[in-house]
């Protein structure tokens, strides 16, 4: 049976985004070995702390190589931290190389706003891709984060939100997508969004 992979690399928030799958009818596995987000249909790459320790296990994990290929080949998904990973480099705590599996880098929040965001912030939906299919422009999703990306190429940013400042809340290239914000912590919203995301793995229920 397909299913979708939540990669286990001892520094993402697994059991939220496996919950939800379960409760939207979708067969997903918790993936610690290769093999299994090499078998999966679609993957997704969860991500809580620091940018540099979530780096350091994933590549402790052995898995950074199974997730590359993954990324390059089929659905890929990576939310908060895990969508942040998929840059090329981050400056939280000290300059760290990231995935590379998109161009830019990422910086702390320039604003006035406290830090870290937590809450409820509007997309502002600038390239709809299949993700946001059937997505109001202004649908209020949940953050929490301190660190944002800044995308060397434009068009890799999909939706933004603002905190004082613009800032990137959602990115896409071809089967590749990141949301900073959590879509499984993000209501209805956040369902129809994973429901997309399954859709284009071509999960069943």
């Amino acid at each position: 049976m397909s299913y979708i992979a939540i990669v286990d690399y001892g520094a993402g928030n697994l059991m939220s985004v496996h919950n939800t799958l379960d409760y939207l009818g979708y067969e997903n596995k918790i993936a610690a070995s290769a093999d299994v987000i090499e078998n999966a249909a679609g993957v997704i790459l969860p991500g809580v702390g620091a940018f540099p320790d979530a780096m350091a296990a994933l590549k402790h994990s052995g898995l950074t190589e199974a997730v590359l290929k993954a990324a390059k080949e089929k659905p890929f998904l990576g939310i908060c931290l895990g969508m942040q990973m998929l840059f090329e480099e981050s400056d939280e705590v000290r300059p760290c190389k990231g995935l590379g599996l998109l161009p830019g880098r990422i910086e702390r929040i320039e604003t006035a706003l406290k830090l870290p965001q937590i809450g409820w912030n509007a997309l502002d939906i600038l390239r709809p891709n299949a993700m946001t299919e059937g997505l109001e422009n202004g649908s209020y999703v949940y953050f929490v984060h301190s660190f944002m990306a800044y995308p060397a190429d434009e068009n890799d940013l999909a939706a933004v939100t603002d905190y004082g400042t613009r800032v990137p809340a959602m990115v896409a290239r071809g089967n590749l997508f990141g949301c900073q914000f959590h879509p499984e912590k993000s209501g209805e919203v956040g369902l129809a969004m994973l429901r997309n995301f399954a859709k284009l793995t071509e999960v069943g229920k």
